[in-house]
């Protein structure tokens, strides 16, 4: 090799690693201040819905390709009382139908059904949303995925006091090897119900983790982590917050089928305190 060739090879990697040493340290800044931030500010706690119990991934959907997943979930021991109207959890069951559409390389749209079978109550619908994603497009050759997904619509007063909400959910995630893992530190808002209007104090911090492991091509075990622990303008008294870790499992045997299933229990806090959850999923280009 010259000494052309190698200062010419200099000249084109070393932008491209700063580049990368410079968003890594921006993404790391970024998730640690949220976390940082959160966890300082000094409310009522709102806790996360037990329908889609899922970290999301950073990617979305291919272009002209729909998802269709169902999402179950049974709360084996949960809320027994009513509270303020909102009809009890204990032995629920939550079926949520999800159709993704990908509408260009890095946009998607969402769309959900989500209803409760309830003892005593039989099946009832319990609201309809969508969910528009954007995610960073691989042009800018981040070290990590990176996305945004929001979440938005009505819900049956039944199943949730405040009858229209909001979920803002930015998306990191990464493949080392084997491992995998992502990071969903989500924010949530009422638009309409008893916590719409009181800004920071009436927005949740939930965040969600996932860490798998590869098991030879087709099978990734590992846990996910559900939280919900205060809002933005207090940092929730520990018995009002909620950490509920999944074991869990996925199964990829094609890449037109989606499977994870895990068992969820409450480690500490307020909240259903265990949770079967299973989604199925299938793949198709129109």
């Amino acid at each position: 090799m010259t000494p052309l060739t190698r200062r010419t090879l200099l000249a084109t990697a070393i932008p491209a690693i700063v580049i990368r040493a410079i968003a890594i340290r921006a993404i790391a800044t970024m998730l640690l201040s949220i976390v940082v931030f959160v966890a300082a500010l000094p409310g009522r706690l709102t806790a996360q819905e037990n329908y889609e119990i899922q970290v999301y991934p950073s990617k979305t959907a291919d272009k002209g390709v729909t998802l269709f997943e169902l999402h179950s979930n049974f709360t084996g021991v949960g809320r027994k009382l009513a509270i303020a109207g909102v009809i009890p959890t204990h032995h629920a069951l939550h079926e949520t139908v999800e159709i993704t559409h990908g509408v260009t390389e890095i946009f998607e749209l969402g769309f959900y059904l989500f209803a409760s079978a309830n003892p005593g109550e039989g099946l009832q619908f319990v609201a309809t949303h969508l969910r528009p994603r954007i995610r960073a497009p691989e042009s800018w050759k981040l070290p990590v995925g990176l996305s945004l997904s929001t979440e938005f619509g009505p819900t049956n007063r039944k199943f949730d006091e405040n009858e229209f909400g909001i979920e803002l959910r930015p998306i990191v995630d990464q493949t080392l090897g084997r491992l995998y893992w992502a990071f969903n530190p989500n924010v949530e808002w009422a638009l309409k119900g008893p916590e719409a209007g009181r800004g920071a104090s009436g927005m949740t911090f939930n965040p969600n983790l996932k860490l798998g492991w590869m098991f030879g091509a087709k099978v990734q075990a590992g846990v996910e982590y559900y939280g919900t622990t205060g809002s933005l303008s207090r940092f929730a008294p520990a018995s009002e917050q909620t950490h509920m870790l999944y074991p869990s499992v996925d199964l990829f045997f094609s890449d037109d089928w989606e499977f994870n299933a895990g068992f969820g229990v409450l480690l500490a806090g307020d909240g259903d305190r265990s949770i079967f959850k299973l989604i199925l999923g299938r793949r198709m280009k129109w």
